[in-house]
């Protein structure tokens, strides 16, 4: 596990998706911006096998063109519309291709939380894809590798085991820390209502296995899972840095006191 990656970090979730159209440079570049200390986005692929950032596996909801990520080239994805969706302002924003978003962050300090979006598409060598070009971009330590599809996180861990992986969950999995390892995961994603269940936050804690709720946009929960030392996947990071600044600040102040 990279350390430097437990406790309470705050990581954009497909950057800052709340006020910005998600999985795209701008969304990044703003969770970056406000003081985020990681990204989290999703990678599927073109129909010429180039790695794209896009969480649905069709193109519907976030552009302005209908179909299926798979049926596209990436010439063809590139002039689709990726921002309008979310606002007028930020029309012209595109999907971007993964290469061109490790390229960016290669020179920030943040991590990278890279989901693989193999749950209804089986794209052939994903893992293999994504691996070599987080390789090439020398960000191996500041990765960590998640998915539904826990196959993939096998052939991820076969592939380069020294890149993090996590599973992601949606239910109460019982000890879900030793099934993780059996695969050679070393994270828990799970859906932040899953992280208030008591017996798992004690056995991740207890397992020393760091559980990372997902996505936490409500100020109570923000505030309860990083009183409980958890990084949180959310929508809206500037916000949750600033409750995590005013954490810090009270528990300063109780100790000067």
């Amino acid at each position: 596990m990279n350390e430097t990656f437990a406790g309470t970090k705050v990581i954009g979730h497909r950057g800052a998706a709340g006020t910005h159209p998600e999985n795209t440079m701008l969304s990044f570049q703003e969770a970056h911006r406000v003081g985020a200390d990681g990204i989290e986005f999703d990678v599927q692929v073109s129909r010429d096998g180039i790695p794209v950032v896009i969480h649905d596996e069709q193109v519907d909801r976030t552009t302005n063109g209908s179909g299926w990520v798979k049926d596209f080239t990436f010439e063809e994805l590139q002039r689709l519309d990726a921002g309008s969706w979310k606002h007028e302002s930020f029309a012209g924003a595109r999907i971007p291709a993964l290469s061109e978003l490790l390229a960016w962050a290669k020179d920030t300090e943040l991590f990278l939380n890279i989901e693989l979006k193999t749950g209804v598409i089986q794209y052939p060598h994903l893992e293999q894809l994504v691996i070599s070009l987080v390789e090439e971009y020398g960000l191996q330590n500041r990765v960590i590798l998640s998915s539904f599809n826990h196959y993939s996180l096998v052939e991820a861990h076969r592939i380069n085991p020294n890149i993090e992986t996590a599973i992601l969950f949606m239910e109460g999995l019982y000890e879900p820390w030793n099934y993780a390892r059996s695969l050679g995961a070393s994270g828990l994603h799970c859906y932040w209502p899953i992280a208030t269940v008591p017996q798992l936050v004690q056995g991740a804690h207890e397992a020393k296995m760091p559980l990372r709720p997902f996505t936490v946009n409500e100020d109570e929960y923000l505030r309860t899972f990083m009183q409980y030392g958890m990084a949180v996947f959310t929508d809206y990071p500037e916000k949750a840095l600033a409750i995590r600044a005013d954490l810090h600040e009270t528990i300063q102040a109780r100790k000067e006191n």
